[in-house]
């Protein structure tokens, strides 16, 4: 952490508007917030980079050849991969996996996050896609490691709970309900996802506590005007986060307009999903033991049509929404504060006084620039 006093100038991304300005940063927080507001000669000319605050990815497995789920040495390489990008902070997410593997899993994340480099995005904990997943929805995880919640004694599930931010369940699963009020009860937000729930299903998973919705549309029931499911739940529930991976080969950008407008203001939730091929081109690459091929912006499993995660990072993810016409304010906020208000932290994600001073600076491309971490710029971050 630094404590030099530091300006940051440029075109500051708030939270409803982008105004020339600059930030002051000292003791890694954010000291002043100083927008250039209208004076007697009028606003001054917009200028200079684009100051937003770092993304924070809740959702991704890997990036850069490196696997979330590969011990202490792959986090490291994951979290510089995630910092080059602009993403500051985030939750290493494991498939659905055998009890123990998780366990394993989870207590690596333990190790590394308190030993991690400064030079890589900070873990705030971890996220587990699984494996209370429905068999005739689980997209590319194992069917083997699928576990049905009311089998599964609570006793085995502790060990986990330590670190333990995110869970993906398909609500519609015996003793599911159960399972996301238990998670509640300590503190874990709960995912809806990887279902075939119906409407009611669905609607009951929210009411039992469940606050999210994983990458809405896919491997879910969905919009059907006669069988409304998983989908339309949480795009009718207010208080339901809805996760997005902005590539444009999980959800065609025609449909995110419509989640715009359904969904209140901070409810939009953009995440890479990404696989340990990501940022490494065509090839072929193992999501949880299956064999997953890239072609371009493509993943798919091998021999299949079905989607394995995406290649992406999130300052394309924001790329993306923008060109699609949506204010970058907009998705600045889908892609930091409002990830971070789905498992409830709220020491960054913004440009405001008292915040952590993770700060990404992007180009009138919204190519990232440079990448500040608690105060400090790191030193070759892009990439």
């Amino acid at each position: 952490m630094t404590t030099a006093r530091v300006i940051v100038e440029g075109r500051l991304v708030l939270d409803d508007r982008v105004v020339a300005g600059r930030l002051a940063v000292e003791d890694g927080l954010i000291a002043a917030v100083e927008p250039d507001e209208a004076s007697e000669s009028g606003p001054r000319s917009p200028g200079g980079p684009f100051i937003a605050p770092g993304f924070v990815d809740i959702h991704v497995h890997g990036g850069g050849g490196h696997d979330a789920m590969g011990g202490g040495a792959a986090l490291d390489g994951m979290a510089r991969h995630l910092l080059g990008h602009g993403v500051t902070s985030f939750l290493p997410t494991a498939v659905s996996a055998p009890l123990a593997a998780l366990v394993a899993f989870a207590s690596s994340v333990r190790e590394w996050t308190p030993v991690a480099g400064a030079d890589g995005a900070a873990a705030l904990g971890f996220n587990l896609e699984g494996p209370f997943l429905s068999p005739s929805r689980r997209g590319a995880h194992d069917s083997a490691a699928l576990r049905v919640p009311a089998d599964v004694p609570r006793a085995d599930l502790e060990p986990l709970l330590d670190g333990l931010r995110l869970i993906t369940i398909a609500p519609e699963l015996p003793g599911a309900l159960e399972l996301i009020g238990w998670f509640r009860d300590r503190g874990v937000a709960s995912s809806l996802g990887h279902s075939d729930a119906d409407l009611d299903g669905a609607r009951a998973g929210f009411a039992a506590g469940a606050t999210g919705t994983t990458h809405l549309f896919n491997a879910m029931s969905g919009i059907d005007h006669h069988r409304p499911g998983l989908a339309v739940a949480a795009l009718d529930e207010d208080r339901a986060h809805v996760e997005l991976i902005a590539d444009g080969e999980h959800v065609d950008p025609s449909l995110w307009p419509i989640i715009t407008r359904t969904k209140p203001d901070g409810r939009l939730v953009l995440v890479s999903d990404a696989i340990p091929q990501a940022g490494l081109g065509d090839g072929r690459a193992l999501l949880g033991g299956l064999e997953c091929v890239v072609v371009g912006n493509r993943v798919t499993l091998v021999g299949t049509t079905t989607l394995a995660g995406s290649v992406i990072a999130l300052d394309t993810a924001v790329r993306n929404l923008v060109a699609a016409g949506f204010p970058l304010w907009f998705a600045v906020a889908a892609a930091s504060r409002n990830p971070l208000a789905l498992i409830g932290v709220t020491d960054r994600g913004r440009l405001a006084v008292g915040q952590r001073a993770d700060v990404v600076e992007l180009d009138d491309e919204l190519q990232v620039l440079r990448v500040m971490r608690e105060g400090a710029w790191i030193e070759g971050a892009p990439g």
